[in-house]
């Protein structure tokens, strides 16, 4: 798998879900049709965060990798501050593909029943817990306003797991804020930290002066786990698995492109970021996040169903969704099979 170098919910959480269960019966209903693979589709509606974190995505669209492989279907974007709300998109029908973190991920698939499927890795790492230089320990979070991104996102279910583990939960305050208030918010002394996803982590770092405490890397075997993956809507998978399949070749070719040229590839990004978000990160900030984070197709599958227990740990949900059906790897494995690159398996998430 070729992968770019290291050097390189609860009121408030089942009301996201409802918009989620709203669109669930209408997502059992179109899988109930005799949809069958209707060819190429006119049109690929593909989803995305304005972060380090999603590259593979930046790339792929900003030098054309999708564009190139899509031939004549038109690639429209949108762009999200996370993941739930990413979901609804998808699930309301106006979105096809989405890059998104794991969490998020496999509770929209057990929300609706199956009307989502991984189909690929993107990003392996890139999230930590920064927190103000006078914090010097895990136990003096007591107290304190940890922010995260969206309520029940992959950081959200990361830092409550975390919290739990540490018996704090309920001992510190988790404010749930987008990613540029949470930088604001930092340097007012509004929040004490964040455990957030790249450029957002290296911002409060390099740019607001706080300190890591805790590299979500370390607390997963190997240091791999999935930040962002690729899903795809069901139907539109089992009507245009070709489209599926070209987007994931654009995917793995901006992930090549992206080894070879890194210097190239942080520059892309961070114009990307500034024609995105309006502005642009420091040399020093964009080295740090890249360095914390590996692109690969590779979806760390091994690590779902303990993702999916610790949404629970987190309070997220009541039980372990069962992810039977989760992943369809078929068209990935086809683009690796052309590269002759190892297939990915995954068969506790396979049908």
């Amino acid at each position: 798998m070729r992968t770019f170098p290291r050097s390189r919910l609860l009121a408030s959480a089942l009301a996201a879900l409802t918009v989620v269960g709203a669109v669930s019966a209408c997502s059992r209903a179109d899988r109930t049709e005799d949809t069958t693979n209707q060819g190429a589709a006119s049109e690929v509606r593909v989803g995305f965060f304005p972060n380090v974190t999603h590259t593979p995505a930046l790339l792929g669209v900003k030098k054309n990798f999708f564009a190139q492989n899509l031939g004549g279907a038109k690639l429209t974007t949108q762009t999200f501050n996370a993941g739930p709300a990413e979901v609804n998109a998808l699930l309301g029908n106006s979105l096809d593909v989405a890059f998104l973190g794991s969490g998020p991920a496999i509770n929209g698939f057990t929300q609706s029943k199956g009307a989502i499927q991984l189909v690929s890795g993107a990003v392996s790492g890139g999230a930590q817990l920064v927190v103000k230089p006078d914090i010097a320990s895990v136990d003096q979070l007591k107290g304190k306003n940890i922010a995260t991104p969206q309520l029940a996102n992959t950081q959200d279910v990361a830092l409550k797991k975390f919290l739990a583990e540490k018996h704090l939960t309920g001992q510190v305050q988790v404010t749930n804020t987008d990613n540029p208030k949470t930088l604001d918010a930092f340097r007012k002394g509004e929040v004490d930290g964040g455990w957030l996803p790249e450029p957002w982590s290296s911002r409060l770092v390099v740019d607001a002066g706080a300190k890591p405490l805790v590299d979500e890397k370390t607390l997963w075997p190997g240091g791999r786990f999935p930040t962002t993956v690729v899903v795809v809507r069901s139907q539109f998978l089992k009507e245009h698995p070709d489209t599926v399949r070209a987007l994931l070749k654009g995917e793995l070719q901006a992930i090549d492109w992206a080894e070879k040229n890194p210097a190239e590839a942080k520059s892309v990004v961070n114009n990307a970021l500034k024609e995105l978000s309006g502005s642009t990160l420091s040399p020093a900030v964009l080295d740090r996040a890249f360095q914390n984070i590996e692109l690969t197709t590779d979806p760390i599958a091994a690590q779902f169903p303990q993702l999916a227990k610790d949404s629970v740990t987190a309070g997220v949900v009541d039980s372990a969704p069962d992810l039977k059906g989760f992943a369809d790897f078929g068209p990935l494995n086809e683009v690796l099979k052309e590269q002759n690159l190892p297939a990915v398996s995954a068969p506790e998430l396979a049908k």
